[in-house]
């Protein structure tokens, strides 16, 4: 019975197919060996790698690399990685990818480098024989002629992964000198007496950012990325475009190249790349990148050469205007944004805005020092060198081409450090009041481009008006004080002296009787009865303070339009109150821009106000829009729309003094003083006294008004300007009494 047991037991185990056990680390060697021996063995020199046993055997020691590293204890080196980083494979393979033998091996080497960075979870980046042939291969990517785009884009991403993971990398992959060494890996492998950081054999000839060198010249509208690899070492300015010389392609430089391809699959992982870098949050990263890479300085010389390549004397200014808002990550969808524009030149202007995107979107999310540096370097770059001599052109082609690029610019750009550097461009800091005996504005561009809003020529009027819009529509609170608050919160408009109640609707510096005499106004003014609602017991400069002094300013301006040349009663439109949902939304988007550290009540009039001699000025910002203001009647449609859309956009803004100076019609005026209301009055005079010479003047507003509303603009009619004034200035008085009822009812919530 005991030999049959016996025997059944044998029988059992003959039959028990038992896998045999396997060396891991005699398997990585064995694959090793396979690759190695390759090159002894064969006699095709011109065999592509991809047809040989190479990228097999390299993905079977990855797998093994992944399972030891399942096995072990996230401490412990496996025997595999040991061998790896004992041989110097990593180094290995990269002097073959590097020599492409067979041809194609540097894209199999880049596959395994970037499986091995993302796969294993152990930081391998910080060891001595990996780190080093990673610098290596990114050596190798962006060079000129490659054919592994994909796999170069591929393995950058992987770095900047693990550079995300553990911030202190950075240094090991730009091959900046360590002084800490605090955070190197030792490895169970014999190379830990080896491990001190990366090659500093050059250390003592580093960059001294405080030493005189030449700077870089990069002023040239087209020069390229590549050129600027060729300039010579150089100290760093204020703008922070000046970059030390690197001795071969790094990191930055091969993103940044990589963001050209032709593949957009390829840019898309460069782009991404990009922000992982610029999202570096630990201390010192951002100042890493800023003072000791060329990455400012790149980024902003793509950004003018891709400018450069915009066909300036092809494009048509509207066909700017009318673009799509452009985000950068577009590009990348199969339906980019470049597909189905029609103007050939579009193409370049869609992939300027699209670069302008992601380099104002790296700034929104790079830390403080770097988001700085970037705004200076694209400020002297491309605003200073390329924009500002276009835009004090003689040329009005060059003039209009380039407001209406500045227009779109300052639409789309939202981070802080990018938007400080615009407005500092345009308008400059100057924090005083203005003196209209300046024969020139201390920021010359400033006081250009406000004279341009009444340039000869129309189309550089309204794209000058439109700029200045989107700059008020700014979370900046220095835009609205350099162009209004400044000139106002004096309160240097007022006069102390209280003057008649008949006398607070006279022009500044005028009696009651020289209104009479004044044949702007005619007794007709206000037939029927009509009459400008008195103020009743609301005190001068204290608008909106009573409910009843709120109803007169609403009256006010609803009355400033005598009732025989009004015509939106005539086809049954609305009237102030159909303004007010859009007054609302006027208001409470202005509200939040710019109001920091304003207070709430008016604060005392300027004992300036009150010496004799002192003429109140309004700002050149001001004085240009009143001037258009005044000459509504005359100007075209088009024109008076952006206009008055700027007008309105300045009145919502809810600061007191803006209040009061833009929506308070009872302030009692120093001489030579004037205001929105008072500029109004002087186009209602105009208007009357026009009015006489135009037969059938109701029945004409009538018809212009529906074909205004049937966006008729190809029709002409005699006295069209003026028709058209006419009901734009009555529209434009309503929407004025709605912002003042909103206001009114957004300071009682």
């Amino acid at each position: 019975m005991e030999m049959f047991s016996k025997l059944t037991s044998l029988f059992q185990q003959a039959l028990e197919t038992r896998e045999p056990s396997v060396d891991l680390k005699e398997s990585f060697v064995e694959h090793w060996k396979g690759i190695t021996n390759y090159y002894i063995q064969t006699t095709d020199e011109e065999r592509p790698a991809r047809q040989t046993d190479i990228p097999w055997r390299l993905k079977q020691m990855l797998d093994i690399l992944v399972y030891e590293e399942g096995q072990q204890v996230v401490e412990e080196t496996g025997p595999c990685l040991e061998y790896l980083l004992q041989h110097k494979l990593l180094e290995t393979l990269c002097t073959l990818g590097k020599a492409q033998y067979p041809p194609g091996m540097l894209q199999q080497v880049l596959l395994f480098a970037s499986s091995l960075l993302m796969q294993i979870k152990k930081p391998l980046l910080q060891m001595l024989h990996i780190y080093r042939p990673i610098q290596k291969l990114i050596a190798l990517c962006a060079l000129p002629g490659s054919q592994s785009e994909k796999e170069e884009a591929q393995f950058l991403l992987a770095v900047c992964s693990q550079v995300k993971q553990d911030p202190y990398l950075l240094n090991y992959v730009l091959k900046i000198p360590i002084i800490s060494k605090s955070k190197m890996t030792e490895s169970t492998s014999n190379q830990s007496g080896d491990r001190n950081g990366p090659d500093t054999k050059n250390d003592s000839q580093s960059h001294d950012p405080t030493s005189p060198s030449p700077s870089c010249n990069l002023s040239e509208s087209t020069t390229s990325i590549h050129s600027q690899l060729e300039c010579s070492a150089s100290s760093f300015d204020q703008s922070g475009c000046a970059s030390p010389q690197a001795e071969a392609p790094d990191l930055v430089f091969a993103l940044v190249h990589l963001t050209q391809s032709q593949r957009g699959r390829v840019r898309q992982k460069a782009h991404e790349g990009l922000l992982l870098l610029v999202g570096l949050q630990s201390e010192g990263s951002g100042e890493t990148l800023a003072q000791r890479t060329q990455l400012v300085a790149l980024l902003a010389g793509k950004l003018v050469q891709l400018y450069s390549l915009v066909p300036t004397e092809e494009l048509d200014p509207q066909d700017i205007l009318n673009m799509p808002q452009i985000v950068w990550s577009s590009q990348f969808s199969k339906a980019s944004p470049d597909d189905g524009l029609l103007c050939p030149g579009l193409d370049h202007v869609t992939l300027f805005f699209c670069w302008l995107d992601f380099l104002d979107h790296m700034m929104t999310e790079a830390p403080q020092v770097l988001a700085e540096r970037l705004s200076g370097c694209v400020h002297s770059l491309w605003l200073s060198e390329v924009m500002l001599p276009q835009l004090m052109s003689t040329g009005e082609s060059a003039v209009l081409l380039s407001t209406v690029v500045l227009c779109r610019v300052v639409q789309a750009v939202r981070s802080t450090a990018l938007l400080d550097r615009l407005v500092m461009f345009l308008l400059g800091n100057q924090s005083q009041p203005e003196e209209p005996a300046e024969s020139q504005d201390p920021h010359v561009l400033r006081g250009r481009l406000i004279q341009q809003c009444d340039h000869i020529s129309e189309e550089i009027s309204m794209a000058s008006l439109r700029l200045f819009e989107e700059l008020l529509r700014k979370p900046h609170g220095a835009i609205l004080h350099n162009l209004v608050l400044r000139h106002l919160e004096p309160r240097r408009y007022l006069t102390l002296t209280p003057a008649p109640l008949d006398d607070r609707h006279t022009d500044s510096g005028e009696d009651h009787e020289d209104l009479e005499e004044d044949p702007w106004f005619p007794d007709s003014l206000y037939s029927d009865g009509q009459t400008l609602p008195s103020p009743s017991s609301a005190s001068s400069g204290a608008l909106l303070n009573s409910h009843v002094h709120s109803t007169d300013v609403i009256n006010s301006f609803l009355c400033l339009v005598p009732q025989e040349v009004k015509s939106s009663q005539l086809v049954q439109e609305g009237g102030y109150d159909s303004y007010v949902l859009e007054a609302r939304s006027l208001c409470e988007a202005c509200g939040p821009l710019t109001q920091q550290d304003w207070v709430e009540e008016l604060p005392p009039p300027s004992s300036s106000s009150v010496v004799a001699g002192t003429v109140f000025y309004e700002g050149l910002f001001l004085q240009v829009l009143f001037d258009r203001l005044g000459r509504l009647l005359e100007q075209p449609y088009d024109l008076n729309l952006q206009l008055t859309s700027v007008v309105s956009r300045l009145a919502a803004f809810r600061h007191p003094v803006i209040t009061e100076f833009m929506l308070d019609p009872y302030i009692t005026l120093t001489p030579g003083a004037r205001t929105l209301f008072t500029v109004l009055i002087r186009v209602i005079g105009e208007l009357m006294q026009r009015v006489q010479a135009v037969p059938d003047v109701s029945d004409r507003l009538i018809r212009m008004r529906r074909k205004l509303l049937e966006l008729d603009q190809h029709s002409q009619e005699e006295h069209q300007t003026l028709l058209r004034g006419i009901i734009l200035l009555e529209e434009f008085c309503k929407e004025l009494a709605a912002i003042a009822f909103v206001k009114l009812t957004l300071d009682h919530d």
